[in-house]
């Protein structure tokens, strides 16, 4: 049975990044028990146009209605085809969402840029966590499973600020839903960060064991509440971005956060955020604090 109080929103666009985020977003409903609505905006335009704009919208909906009820037998998607810029429509959806998944890059724009203005600017403005995903890997298309084997564990990028608290709720959740999961915390420190934190300054041991214990604190709570979770904490001296990158690659979904006043393009993203959402070689999901 199915939730479609907050469901999960898969943004379509005729792009095979946009059918890879659609098969994500249909797995991820059937494992969390959440509706699924699928859409693809409409853009402002001459009435010529925008008749033309909705005939290719009943066709692209028509066909991913088709494609779920193949991936996910049961689930019974609904459809929307609003009148607005991409962005637009999904960051205005997002707030009854639990989360909005999109591709990592649509049928505009540049090709050489590694990730779309649509999906940069709804990861930056969306009020719900917003999934970008990445297509092609092989295990993906060769397995049948929920989520395909090897590719369970959850990679969350905890920085010691507002954003650490809704990263590990999502990610947490996230992990219980995949069977056998691990979720693997990385956390950057530094020695000024450990300073910041009432921790030594120029011993590194004791340095990386206060930012074990930062972490350590944030999740405490969080392994009451989902003990079956096995967590694995990954402290990382310097930048975590090149863990998370690297990580992602064998990761199910990697979860990194955003901070407050993220109103435009990339602001609220930290650079460690950025980072792994532009070179993140699988889903990333990105998290409003």
């Amino acid at each position: 049975m199915t939730s479609t109080e907050h469901p999960v929103i898969a943004g379509v666009d005729g792009s095979s990044t946009g059918r890879d985020a659609l098969d994500w977003a249909a797995r991820e409903a059937r494992g969390r028990g959440l509706g699924l609505v699928v859409v693809h905006a409409l853009q402002p335009a001459r009435r010529a146009g925008q008749e033309a704009q909705r005939r290719e919208a009943e066709e692209l909906l028509t066909e991913s209605v088709r494609r779920v009820n193949e991936i996910a037998p049961g689930l019974r998607p609904t459809t929307l085809a609003p009148l607005d810029f991409p962005a637009a429509a999904l960051t205005a959806l997002s707030r009854a969402a639990s989360m909005v998944v999109v591709g990592s890059r649509g049928l505009g724009g540049f090709r050489s840029l590694m990730l779309g203005s649509n999906s940069l600017a709804t990861a930056s403005m969306a009020r719900c966590p917003v999934v970008v995903v990445r297509g092609g890997r092989p295990d993906e298309e060769e397995e049948e499973e929920e989520y395909p084997k090897g590719l369970q564990d959850v990679v969350a990028g905890v920085a010691a600020d507002e954003s650490a608290e809704p990263v590990l709720e999502f990610a947490f959740e996230a992990a219980a839903s995949r069977p056998g999961a691990r979720l693997r915390i990385v956390h950057g420190w530094t020695m000024f960060s450990s300073m910041l934190s009432g921790g030594p300054v120029f011993d590194r041991e004791a340095a990386a064991g206060s930012a074990e214990r930062t972490v350590a604190e944030l999740t405490a709570g969080r392994r009451e509440d989902y003990p079956r979770v096995e967590v694995v904490m990954e402290p990382v001296n310097g930048s975590a971005s090149h863990t998370l990158v690297a990580a992602s690659a064998t990761a199910g979904l990697t979860v990194i956060g955003r901070r407050r006043g993220g109103e435009s393009l990339g602001l609220g993203l930290s650079p460690v955020a950025q980072t792994t959402l532009t070179h993140a070689r699988g889903p990333v999901a990105v998290v409003p604090a």
